[in-house]
This record gives structure tokens, sequence and C-alpha cells, in this order.
């Protein structure tokens, strides 16, 4: 029978590391099982040697944005297509175009690669929905800002939708690796309305394809890490060592903001994209999670996210939360919240975001680099504990990554005189200290 029992515990853990290495591959996220950046192609009309397409980008992702310096698109040709010119947006590169004479082309590159226009650009240059470095919004968070488009002339290709092939080995940089492209299908034409909505126009030919996320690709560390706390233990449970990686620590940490390396700030972000603080556990980010007080129907968190990272300010950042209570979310104080239900009526994930112009830009390393809010959370009298880690999340995710969590058997525990019914945090540390002072008594009697 221990044979047995050693048997299917093995097999249970080689199917739990397949089914995590089979959901990594195809890059899904149960939190958003949706989530994708699509890339549509759409040809308004025929050239005499070609055709024009406007192309759009829609980040359909629900918490995972694209920062600066922005996105960029490439692809391979499928022919001998060359790009004419180009408005919101450009090629990276011209290319070899010596063997035109008179009208030379935007870009003559086999694999170009385009990224979008700075906002600053001529209005000849501009076109719906450009000229934002790139950068876009999670579709959670600002759908109108989740969008990107540009227009190219493409020549030296078919002329028709019979001759016309979609370009192949498309790759989507965010601004770094991390997605995953799809090839290119060709769909029915797209459809759309004029201003006045009363006529419909219709696309030559539309293709379209679907680029997902991997944290894997990214990096094999996380980019963040959890710590806890609670107002019923004096104990601090902090964020695992090395959560992010410690390789080469001496070069990538400094302990002093005022340290001389800092003086030459541009120089060291050729080199490295990051210059941390030096703490224990090497992330640029951790999401410290504190129960702040326990009443009769309510009960109290207070989030705090810091910033270690001397060179990198995070704009529009995102903060995911799983937690079975937030079914009962009543207030939240600093931060924008939004449920994310994907499991019929059970919602037990939220995703927070900051304010505009108010907690949406956290600052690099220092004084002011943190934001922080208090949510809360109604009790479930039937369900409601802070036994065994229930006051803690499940998961956190940072930007659209997922966090490093402590190990549970370290998470603040109770003490062993806890009633079972809840009471204030008040209540407790009062009934604490009499304790304390009792047992005093009694030693020097």
């Amino acid at each position: 029978m221990e044979i047995i029992s050693k048997c299917i515990r093995s097999a249970f853990l080689v199917s739990v590391m397949f089914l995590t290495i089979v959901s990594h591959a195809v890059a899904y996220d149960s939190f958003d099982p949706n989530g994708r950046i699509n890339i549509k192609w759409d040809v308004l009309s025929w050239t005499p040697d070609g055709y024009v397409v406007t192309v759009t980008i829609i980040n359909y992702q629900m918490y995972r944005h694209i920062t600066s310096p922005g996105w960029t698109l490439g692809w391979t040709w499928a022919k001998k297509e060359v790009i004419w010119s180009m408005v919101g947006a450009q090629a990276t590169a011209q290319g070899d175009c010596s063997k035109f004479k008179a009208n030379i082309p935007h870009s003559c590159k086999k694999t170009p690669s385009v990224v979008d226009l700075l906002p600053g650009v001529p209005v000849n240059q501009r076109f719906s929905d450009c000229c934002k470095s790139g950068v876009m919004a999670s579709w959670g968070q600002d759908p109108s800002a989740a969008v990107s488009a540009f227009q190219l002339s493409v020549g030296h290709s078919g002329t028709s939708n019979k001759t016309v092939t979609p370009p192949k080995n498309f790759y989507l940089l965010g601004p770094g690796p991390g997605y995953t492209c799809s090839a290119a299908t060709i769909v029915p034409p797209s459809v759309s309305f004029s201003p006045d909505g009363r006529r419909t126009t219709q696309a030559m030919m539309t293709w379209t394809l679907d680029c997902t996320y991997s944290q894997l690709l990214v990096s094999e560390n996380p980019t963040c890490c959890v710590s806890l706390s609670s107002f019923y233990n004096p104990m601090i449970t902090p964020c695992p060592s090395c959560a992010c990686g410690c390789k080469d620590v001496n070069n990538n940490c400094i302990n002093d903001s005022k340290d001389s390396r800092m003086l030459n700030q541009k120089a060291l972000a050729k080199e490295d994209a990051s210059m941390l603080q030096c703490t224990n556990h090497r992330c640029p980010i951790r999401v410290h999670w504190h129960v702040k007080a326990n009443y009769r129907a309510y009960w109290r968190v207070k989030i705090t996210i810091t910033n270690f990272n001397y060179l990198m300010n995070y704009t529009q950042w995102t903060l995911v939360a799983q937690h079975p209570n937030f079914n009962k979310l009543a207030n939240v104080s600093s931060f924008v919240y939004k449920p994310l239900i994907h499991y019929g009526s059970i919602n037990d994930t939220g995703m927070f975001y900051g304010i505009k112009n108010h907690s949406d830009l956290l600052m690099e390393a220092g004084p002011e680099g943190s934001v922080q809010t208090e949510l809360l959370l109604g009790k479930d009298m039937k369900a409601f504990t802070l036994e065994q880690g229930w006051a803690f999340p499940f998961k956190l995710y940072f930007n659209g990554d997922e966090c490093k969590m402590p190990l549970p058997d370290i998470y603040p525990t109770l003490p062993n005189s806890a009633y079972a019914n809840p009471i204030s945090s008040s209540t407790l540390a009062t009934t604490l200290l009499l304790s304390a002072l009792l047992v005093f008594l009694c030693s020097c009697h």
C-alpha cells in the first residue's frame, strides 16, 4: 500500500508539473482568460503595384499594459514587398533601397520593424489612435487608450485579394519580450460605419492575428514579491530571500541612493535598465499586505506597493489580488477597484490601479517610491475566520506578473488565546496587555 501511495503522489506531482508547463506554453492566464493583443490588417484600396492598409492594434488584456518606450511590431514579407509610405508610425530602418532611382520607399527591408510616433509629430504624419509613443493602457483600465493604429502603402505585392499574401513570422515587443504571436489568418472583410452612421464601407481584404503574453519568456525569476503582517502578531513575514534572483548582487544593487554611481543615471540606464536598492529579496517591487483591524462586522486591510528601482517610474500600474472575501468589499481608498469575475457568481479576484493624477504614478525608489490603499471588507459570519492564513491573499500580480508569495507555514498566526468569535483589534490588544500585566504581578509575588 505504501508503494501504491507513493506512486499516486508521484503521478499527481507529475500531472501538476505538466499542467503548469502547458499553461505557460500557451500563455493562459486564469485571471484573464481572454487576454490578448489583437492585430488586424484592413486593406482599404488597391494601388497599381499593391495596396493601402490600416493596421489596428488592440490590447484586450484586462490588467497588463504596454509601457514606455512602447510597442514594436515586426514581420517578414511573403514576397518582395516594400513600404512606400506610412502615417501614424514609422519603420525603424529603411534598408537597402539602392535599386530604386526616383521614388524611394519608406522601407525596403524584408523584415521591417515598426514603432509608434511621438505625440508632437506634424498633423500630416498623424493617424487615428497614433502618436502615443507606443504606450497602451490595459483594457480593464481604459479601453479608449488601449488602441493604436497606423496606415501604410505597400508595393511590389499582389493587387487583388486573390494575389495578396499576408506577411508571416509576426512578433510584438511590449516593450520587451514576452509576447508570442500567431500566424495571420484571412477573415471576412471588416465593415465600418460612416461618421453619421448611415453608410457602411467594407475592406477589400482583412487578416488578423493574436499575441499572448507569458511571464516565463521575460525572465525565469519573478519581478515582485509579497510580505505580510497583522495587528495580532508582532512578527512580519518578509518576502522570500532572493525571491527575484540574487545573481551578480553587487552589480545591480546599491545601499544608498546618494551613491556616487547614481550621478550618471543615463550611463547606468544603458548598461542595465534597473538599479535596485539592496534587499534580501532583490525585487524591484514589493507588495505588503497588512491586516490592520478586526471589527464585529468588518475587517480592514492596508496594501502598500513599494518601488526599489532607482531608475524606474511605473505609470498606469496595476495590482491584481485574489481573496475569497472580495465579494463583500465595502470601501477602497486611494485606488480604483474593478472585480474580475470568471466563475459565475464567484467574485474572488479584483484589479486595483491608481487614480489619475493622484496615485497612478509609482515613483522610483526613495521617500516617494510607494503608494498605498486601505480596504474595508464586510464579514461573512458563517465563514469568516482569521485562522490558517484566511486573512491573506491567495495570489498577487503587479503589472500582470505574478508576485512571489511567502510559504504558508510562516504566515502571521493568531495568539493561542484568540477567541473563536471575532472581536475588535483594540479589545484583543487590551486583553493581551492585561494578561501580560497579570503575569508580571504574579511573578513579583
